[in-house]
């Protein structure tokens, strides 16, 4: 297999927010800054990059990132998901095989090595692959040559290699499931993904990016209440950029014109940190005061964010101020009452 020459290219364009990745690359955060950055310094290089990083949390969309900002992005972006390929299958997936070598008759299969070629192979969940495999993958990266497998002529590796683990790698090693020779070839720079709970005022971003998406989509001009905004920045987000996504899809399929916090976030036994839908809602009386109905939406709502008066405030969209003089007032008049 004959190299595919690069030549002299365009400087890459700086990271913007467009493209497919845009999402989960979003973010004004000072881990997310840095993320930018790496990514801006290791795109037009060759290096071979490892991304670490939880479930969701976008090691896929910067790995797609980087090539768009290498010398390789005109060509192919092939990803293989090293954890969901069964191990009999992965030589093949990998570096394919010739005629008649697998099932019998089988057809020649040009494996992922071959269908990245010019471009970036992306392989997520490295620490996945089976040990075999892991000596396979070390021997290609050190020679650039590989194999099909029942093939005698070895073909170029001409591809840029990005890696990614939701493990930490370190720890990968220690337990035998990464072998360290391999690390030190992978994560030539490591690039380490945030969690989306480490990302402060990023969720409200990455929220209202993807309420717009939908907007626009759906020609409609839904919102979040004041209280799912507060929940949006309370929640823990286990599961990341993913997770918010699809929290804000379906809250947008249950929402009329205004998005609660019940179908954003629901309830979860298996979750210590979701609150549960009863307290979620207020039931108020037809025919209730005003006084009386604020009254108990404030009450409610400093019960829901356990006496934290500032959150309480802002998911009620009213000053730090006006909530004590609120609750002063309630005081007062409560004393009034007893004497």
């Amino acid at each position: 297999m004959n190299s595919v020459s690069h030549g002299v290219a365009a400087q890459p364009a700086p990271l913007t927010m467009n493209g497919s990745f845009a999402a989960n690359l979003l973010g004004a955060s000072p881990a997310m800054q840095e993320v930018h950055r790496l990514i801006e310094r290791v795109g037009p290089t060759d290096a071979s990059v490892l991304l670490t990083g939880e479930s969701g949390s976008g090691k896929e969309l910067a790995a797609q990132s980087i090539h768009e900002r290498s010398l390789r992005r005109a060509g192919p972006f092939v990803v293989v998901s090293c954890g969901a390929i069964p191990a009999g299958v992965i030589e093949a997936e990998l570096f394919g095989f010739e005629k008649g070598s697998l099932n019998g008759a089988a057809p020649v299969r040009v494996g992922a090595f071959e269908r990245a070629r010019g471009g970036t192979l992306f392989l997520d969940e490295v620490t996945e692959l089976p040990p075999d495999m892991q000596v396979r993958l070390l021997r290609v990266l050190e020679t650039q040559k590989f194999y099909r497998v029942g093939a005698t002529a070895s073909f170029t590796a001409d591809v840029r290699l990005i890696a990614s683990t939701n493990r930490c790698p370190l720890q990968a090693v220690q337990s035998g499931r990464l072998r360290e020779d391999l690390l030190y070839r992978l994560a030539v720079f490591p690039v380490a993904m945030p969690p989306l709970r480490n990302r402060g005022d990023d969720v409200e971003l990455l929220a209202a990016y993807f309420l717009a998406e939908l907007n626009e989509q759906a020609q409609t001009q839904k919102r979040f209440s004041p209280l799912a905004r507060a929940m949006l920045r309370q929640h823990t987000w286990p599961g990341n950029v993913r997770e918010l996504k699809n929290c804000i899809e379906r809250a947008f399929i249950l929402g009329d014109g205004v998005l609660e916090v019940t179908p954003l976030i629901p309830g979860d036994g298996a979750r210590g940190d979701t609150p549960a839908a009863d307290g979620e809602r207020l039931n108020i009386r037809v025919g209730s005061r005003i006084h009386d109905m604020e009254r108990s939406l404030i009450e409610a709502t400093l019960d829901y964010f356990k006496g934290n008066k500032r959150r309480a405030a802002d998911a009620l969209g009213c000053s730090l101020k006006t909530l004590y003089n609120k609750l002063n007032g309630y005081s007062q008049s409560q004393e009034c009452a007893n004497s």
